[in-house]
């Protein structure tokens, strides 16, 4: 290579070596996570109401702090419940730190490679050779747009997953508060109903003693007495097992847990339901579902064409200058050599076969997914609408039809004992039918909550199934004379 040649070759490794530097530079911005849970805020803000937020500071903890103990000096409501939830729960902060860990590593995946640097330091006779090696790989250089573009990809598929799971965690801590309270009012009218039952029980005892009730008759009483007690326990138990799984979802310790207190009864049910119109008017691209499966499709898109030319080779470019110090008969002259090595992996063995069929496979499971979901969405609100409107109307005919009649056949029922026109057991069984019928609108109330905590997420995007529970019966069976 005569000198004007290694000039200009020195001239392009240098322009080389400042193209890679300004490009692995562009892609080394960090994740800017806040803006990451700004926008999931912004996404979901009918769960969060903003205030979802990471806590890494003893000044964030603290007011952490502070809130949970103001929620939980009062009784705690659906509303609170979530956002006492968005700031206790270590599962929430979990979720958050993990969904930034997914981002740096998608973001890690679109750097340029560090360049490795070599020395060496060889003698022969009088000779000393110091040699200075400065390897890229080229391939990544060449690969380094695209690969940025799938880190992109990645990352805004990283905030998708999140908006998803804060709308799930959230749905889940709403529901387990409809439950929870739900429960505890169940658990109220179970132990009137048992009250109700043992004072059956014990004045069918005594006028079995004093011959007015024969074996039979004070039976019937005392067998009402010992299901009532049955269903007293697993009230209790139902109650405490809908509290503690509350308490998990809210992420209490310990302390915060004796400190929870929950309203006496759900809340009244909302003057109107929602219309399908409003249900329908949630756009499928707006769900999102749809928007993590279009997601994955063009990462898979994007990453096809990569993948393809890395199955087939590998490039490695060594800049390499080097010294030789030549002391023979003390001249002690320097010469230097500069120069550039390429290695490239030949595909001998491994022609790139199976790493192709693994990026064919992974687009078109990418691509039928996506349509899936999007096939998938209309038909869940449709489900999801379904039941909460069903849950509407069969809560509404308890709340304006089932209760007021039982409320009135009660009053009637007084009146008629009190004009000796009925007995005590007769009104005592009116009265467990009355009770009955109320535990039944509780279900019908819980079913309802339930049903427009699924729905509300369903049209965000991530569907909540709800089990419809099966009417209960307005009454029981009077025991006779």
């Amino acid at each position: 290579m005569t000198l004007a040649q290694t000039k200009t070759a020195t001239k392009y490794f240098k322009l080389a070596a400042i193209a890679v530097a300004a490009l692995a530079l562009a892609g080394c911005a960090s994740v800017d996570f806040d803006e990451a849970v700004g926008h999931a805020n912004q996404t979901t803000g009918g769960f969060t109401s903003g205030k979802l937020a990471l806590h890494q500071t003893a000044e964030q903890r603290n007011a952490k702090a502070k809130l949970a103990a103001d929620l939980l000096s009062r009784p705690l409501t659906s509303d609170d419940a979530v956002q006492l939830a968005l700031a206790n729960s270590p599962a929430v902060q979990t979720l958050l730190a993990q969904s930034w860990a997914d981002m740096s590593a998608a973001n890690q995946a679109g750097r340029m490679s560090n360049p490795i640097f070599k020395f060496e330091r060889v003698t022969f006779k009088d000779e000393l050779e110091l040699g200075r090696i400065l390897s890229f790989g080229l391939l990544d250089l060449l690969t380094l747009p695209r690969r940025q573009a799938i880190a992109q990809s990645q990352t805004a598929q990283a905030k998708v997953q999140l908006s998803a799971s804060v709308v799930e965690q959230v749905t889940q801590v709403r529901q387990a508060w409809v439950r929870a309270v739900a429960a505890s009012q169940t658990l109220q009218y179970a132990q009137q109903t048992n009250t109700t039952a043992e004072a059956s029980a014990e004045l069918a005892q005594r006028m079995q003693q004093v011959g007015n009730f024969n074996k039979l008759q004070r039976a019937r009483q005392q067998v009402f007495y010992a299901d009532s007690v049955a269903q007293l326990a697993s009230a209790q138990h139902a109650a405490l097992a809908a509290r503690e799984e509350l308490v998990r979802q809210l992420g209490l310790t310990d302390a915060q847990a004796g400190q929870l207190q929950l309203p006496d009864r759900l809340p009244d049910l909302p003057k109107d339901a929602r219309t399908p119109a409003l249900v329908s008017n949630t756009a499928t691209g707006q769900r999102l579902d749809v928007q993590l499966a279009r997601g994955q499709l063009d990462a898979a898109g994007k990453a096809q064409g990569l993948n393809l030319l890395t199955s087939l080779l590998d490039v490695e470019l060594d800049i390499i200058r080097s010294t030789t110090f030549d002391n023979e008969g003390g001249a002690g002259k320097a010469f230097a050599k500069r120069g550039y090595e390429l290695g490239i992996r030949l595909p001998i063995f491994d022609w790139g076969n199976a790493k192709r069929d693994t990026m064919n496979a992974q687009s078109i499971a990418a691509a039928n997914r996506y349509e899936s979901t999007v096939r998938s969405a209309t038909s869940q609100l449709r489900e999801s609408y379904s039941a909460y409107r069903t849950a509407y109307d069969v809560a509404r005919h308890y709340r304006d039809e089932v209760v007021p009649l039982r409320k009135t056949m009660a009053e009637e029922n007084v009146l008629r004992y009190n004009g000796m026109l009925i007995g005590v057991f007769e009104l005592l069984a009116d009265t467990r039918d009355q009770i009955s019928s109320v535990q039944a609108a509780i279900n019908a109330y819980q079913q309802f909550w339930l049903a427009d905590a699924a729905l509300s997420a369903s049209m965000t995007g991530k569907p909540t199934g709800v089990m419809m529970a099966a009417p209960q019966a307005a009454g029981s069976e009077k025991p006779g004379h």
